[in-house]
């Protein structure tokens, strides 16, 4: 391989990275001490870092100078140790203060005294010094304390191979603006943001107080005193705990030779600013890299990696053999970083030392690590994105194999030694998989149409003879699909899910996520064909109902057919449904017979009328007697109808009085749930 070209791509990239700042940042740092140089950063993803100093102290103090707007902070965070034996005794400051006119006392109680003092507000770039008092003659001491820093910021490549398989790697950008140099630091980058706020300990408050006005008091009786007895005090902890609590991990102080010697074997790495010569990979050789044997449990990540060497110089047009290569993984296994998670948390431990001179930036390779993954369609409509409507994304499809949580930032994809696109990755916990799109594909279109309508009966509650039903209010959604590429298409339909509603049976596969009320539904569609996806959601309505109507037969069969039904509810819906068929069957004649009996009323008036006017009329005999024979008849079967009336109004009444004496012993409080 040709040396030069990646001299030369080297070269470029670390005078990307290595950014100068000016104007943006105070002109000191934050907190500087000639005693104790900076050991270790660790960047939050809040604004915040933590910051130590450690070394040896020869003195009965130790001076910091701190920056006036971060007094608070380092007040409210600082930590110390001290491993030689001796202790802090007290930590000093002068205070800055302007003196405002006294006010009169009010006379009522009621009315608070102002403070004779106001603080003045601490410049930016007024330096502040606190002493820490310490006794005994040579001290080996850590101190750590929060300052304000920007965040660090992820970037995230994405490789595509065949057969479901993707390599991940993931960058950190760290930004130092803190007005010292980072020289060969113990650097971490947490994946999350612990709570911090502002603190103002620095700024000396006299709270206002009532003014108590003494009107003299005779006391006549006194009262009892109450006493507490001494107890014996706590256990004190043992020193590796009281360690732990200030300093959770042992770090490396100056005087740890165990630290010293991997400094010297590992000298040179480090983030691109101290030393990118030595970070960038090979190129077209690509090893399998196995596990880190780190004492922590986690995934194996390169610290202070360039882009991969394959990149071709500017220069020079680069051989056939490179154009197509993809960027190359890490080979140096030493320089893989542990990741560890913490709670909430994932901490990247760069295990090299890092130097960041001040107002510049550089980039650290945190993981690189093989994944499932692969590229396919989503149909996912977008705002602002007119076409998303009608076709499909391409996206990039992965699952979050390593160790712990990935930060939201922005990917790039390549395939086959090309560039496919970017996107952005939402903060992805471990195991969780990212659908992140990169493109548009108009080869393929889709449309939507939806329709509504109800859907089964279930038994939601039985008491006291009362019958209530469960009904699904149903929304089917039909997805069509037409492929006018020559490949199969792999897609998922990105359905917006309704609130309050459940899939009932989904296409297998699917997945359903309830946090964003949204439905991954997967479907494969041959090249030049078409198909369809069909995404049915259900959503429960109770209404009462009568025992006789079809929705309380229909509820109450399917309960017999369920297994997880109760035996004893299920034993008396039989009994009863036994009798409900004749009650049924009476009810029906009833209503039948009552018909008959209004339509042969009305039919009968009406004769009767025709009759009242032909009654004089002396050549209307024939027609007279027509009318007089028709009336008797329909009298006649009067008769017959209010007979079998009273006769069904009897039988009915006795299979009702069975029926609800059965029903009246069924209580049904809960319904089973529903189908999917």
């Amino acid at each position: 391989m040709d040396t030069r070209r990646i001299s030369t791509w080297q070269t470029l990239l670390a005078w990307l990275l290595t950014g100068v700042y000016t104007g943006c940042a105070a002109n000191h740092a934050a907190v500087q001490s000639q005693t104790l140089p900076l050991r270790r950063v660790v960047l939050y993803r809040n604004g915040v870092g933590y910051f130590e100093r450690a070394g040896q102290a020869q003195s009965n103090q130790v001076r910091f100078r701190v920056r006036g707007d971060e007094i608070g902070d380092f007040l409210a965070t600082m930590a110390v140790v001290e491993r030689g034996g001796s202790s802090v005794r007290s930590a000093s400051f002068p205070l800055s203060l302007e003196t405002t006119s006294d006010k009169a006392h009010p006379s009522s109680d009621a009315e608070p005294v102002s403070p004779t003092t106001e603080p003045r507000k601490e410049a930016s770039d007024r330096m502040v010094t606190v002493v820490l008092n310490l006794d005994g003659k040579e001290h080996a001491l850590q101190v750590g304390y929060v300052a304000e820093t920007p965040v660090w910021k992820p970037s995230y490549r994405l490789v595509l191979q065949r057969n479901g398989v993707a390599e991940l790697q993931a960058w950190g950008i760290v930004h130092n603006l803190s007005g010292e140099d980072w020289s060969r630091v113990t650097l971490s980058l947490i994946a999350g943001a612990p709570l911090a706020f502002q603190a103002t300990l620095g700024t000396p408050v006299t709270p206002a107080r009532p003014t108590l006005t003494d009107t003299g008091e005779v006391v006549s009786v006194i009262p009892p005193s109450e006493t507490t007895l001494a107890q014996a005090p706590p256990a004190p902890p043992a020193e590796s705990q009281s360690k732990a609590a200030v300093a959770p991990e042992k770090e490396p102080t100056a005087d740890d030779s165990e630290s010293e010697e991997i400094a010297r074997a590992t000298r040179g790495g480090g983030g691109l600013s101290g030393g990118a010569d030595r970070g960038l990979s090979g190129g077209a050789d690509r090893r399998k890299i196995s596990a880190s044997k780190d004492k922590r449990k986690g995934v194996s990540a390169p610290a202070a990696m360039a882009m991969g060497s394959a990149m071709p110089s500017p220069m020079a047009p680069p051989p056939p053999a490179m154009i197509r290569q993809n960027p190359s993984s890490p080979r140096n296994l030493s320089s893989l970083a542990a990741v560890a998670t913490e709670g909430s948390s994932t901490r990247y431990d760069i295990p090299n030392p890092v130097t960041i001179p001040d107002k510049s930036a550089t980039m650290v390779m945190l993981l690189s690590k093989q994944v499932a993954g692969e590229g396919i369609f989503l149909f996912a409509p977008a705002p602002g994105v007119d076409d998303s409507v009608r076709h499909p994304f391409r996206v990039a499809r992965f699952t979050n194999q390593t160790a712990g949580l990935l930060e939201r930032g922005p990917i790039a994809v390549f395939e086959q030694g090309a560039f496919l696109g970017q996107g952005l990755v939402d903060a992805l916990p471990q195991n969780a998989t990212a659908t992140v799109p990169f493109a548009i594909d108009r080869g393929v279109g889709v449309e939507t149409a939806t329709m509504h309508d109800q859907q089964g009966a279930r038994l939601a509650r039985i008491e006291a003879g009362e019958l209530t039903l469960e009904r699904d209010l149903r929304t089917k959604t039909t997805y069509l699909i037409r492929n006018g590429t020559n490949q199969v298409a792999k897609m998922l339909v990105k359905h917006s899910r309704r609130p309050a509603t459940r899939l009932y049976q989904p296409p297998p596969g699917t997945e359903d996520n309830l946090g964003t009320m949204t439905a991954l539904v997967p479907t494969r569609v041959a090249a030049k064909g078409k198909g369809e996806v069909f995404v049915d959601e259900r959503t429960v309505s109770t209404q009462n109902a009568e025992w006789l109507s079809e929705g309380a037969n229909e509820a109450v069969m399917m309960y017999l057919s369920d297994k997880r039904a109760s035996k004893g509810v299920a034993d008396l819906l039989r009994a009863a449904w036994a009798i409900r068929p004749v009650w049924l069957t009476l009810q029906n004649e009833t209503i039948a017979r009552k018909k008959e009996q209004e339509e042969l009323a009305r039919s009968t008036e009406e004769t009767r009328k025709n009759l009242t006017s032909i009654e004089k009329n002396t050549v209307a005999g024939a027609l007279r007697a027509q009318l007089t024979t028709r009336l008797a008849k329909a009298s006649a079967r009067l008769n017959e109808i209010s007979k079998r009336l009273v006769e069904l109004e009897l039988q009915e009444n006795e299979q009702r009085v069975r029926f609800f004496e059965i029903v009246r012993q069924i209580k049904l409080t809960e319904a089973l749930p529903p189908p999917v």
